[in-house]
């Protein structure tokens, strides 16, 4: 039998509100917080949707976000409704977390964390705390995360990059927007076109749009717009 003193006495889950452009990777990231309902639960993530309650946390995801430009972090931190902001990334150069923290955000957390890790350290944000992941040798993302391209072998590194060709982003825009060298950035390119069988830039973006690699939706303009 349940103790209904002790189910009146349990703190309700945190909510969360995701924020990112593509549909896979935010519905991959959903599925994470399924085993912690009782914990997380995740509010908005549709772009359609007025964003009209407020939330505990909005979790920015960076996939082929513009980190280096710290402005639409700036819109999540200002708007009221939200009262955390996480950054949610891989890149951990420490430019960009001083530029994230100095821009006001509550967390910035690594995609290498497993899931109960993730939620404890959303749960101390939610508290009070500033969670900094500790940086870490790229070694993928957590299991559970999606991305487009998952399912042709194309790594999540991997994925982002050719997000950024698709969006029409040079091989130095994507080496400044991702903060790898450009030699990298050709080393990933060249390890793309073998994975989905093309040998040009032109055919990569054709492959890259009919395969969701063009952005779904923009959510974070409705979070600038419920701002005022």
């Amino acid at each position: 039998m349940t103790n209904v003193t002790d189910t009146a006495s349990r703190p309700r889950p945190i909510t969360v509100a995701l924020v990112d452009d593509y549909d896979v990777v935010l519905m991959g990231l959903a599925r994470m917080f399924d085993q912690y309902q009782d914990r997380v639960t995740v509010t908005e993530i549709d772009a359609r949707t007025a964003v009209d309650e407020s939330v505990d946390i909005v979790m920015y995801d960076s996939f082929a976000q513009p980190e280096t430009d710290q402005e639409e972090v700036s819109a999540l931190v200002r708007n009221p409704r939200a009262r955390r902001v996480v950054v949610y990334t891989w890149n951990f150069q420490p430019e960009l977390v001083d530029s994230a923290r100095g821009h006001g955000v509550h967390g910035y957390l690594s995609k290498t964390l497993p899931a109960a890790e993730l939620v404890s350290a959303l749960e101390a944000i939610h508290a009070g705390e500033t969670i900094v992941s500790e940086p870490q040798r790229r070694i993928g993302s957590a299991f559970g995360l999606d991305w487009p391209g998952r399912t042709e072998g194309i790594t999540d590194r991997e994925s982002e990059i050719l997000a950024l060709i698709t969006q029409g982003k040079s091989n130095a825009e994507v080496a400044t927007l991702t903060y790898l060298s450009p030699n990298t950035v050709k080393s990933y390119i060249r390890s793309i076109y073998r994975k989905i069988h093309v040998t040009s830039r032109t055919q990569a973006v054709l492959w890259g749009v009919a395969h969701g690699f063009t952005p779904d939706q923009r959510r974070i303009e409705r979070w600038r717009e419920s701002t005022a």
